[in-house]
């Protein structure tokens, strides 16, 4: 398993993000080719204070190969080029092989 995160800070306008990401965003992400499973959160919480997180998107591939390549495909440079839409504030965008413990 190989997952890719994306953290959001928090954005100019909110209420767009939320709109935007749900209705368009979203629907462009879950067409990567190859992924295996996803979720999202627009209800991040820091244990003490803000959170620097306004969203975070996570989707599982098989492996990094898999991953690249569904980021290079037309599907994942739309779902690239759409960022930039809606997440005024940014995105950090995270890869790594999870441990199960």
């Amino acid at each position: 398993m190989y997952r890719l995160t994306v953290l959001y800070p928090p954005p100019r306008d909110p209420v767009h993000f939320r709109e935007y990401y749900l209705s368009t965003h979203v629907p462009l992400a879950v067409k990567l080719p190859g992924l295996q499973s996803s979720w999202y959160t627009l209800d991040v919480a820091a244990v003490e204070g803000e959170s620097p997180v306004f969203a975070i998107w996570e989707g599982e591939f098989e492996s990094v190969e898999a991953m690249v390549a569904a980021i290079g495909s037309p599907e994942g440079q739309a779902v690239v080029a759409d960022v930039p839409n809606y997440a005024t504030g940014g995105a950090q965008i995270i890869h790594y092989a999870p441990v199960v413990v």
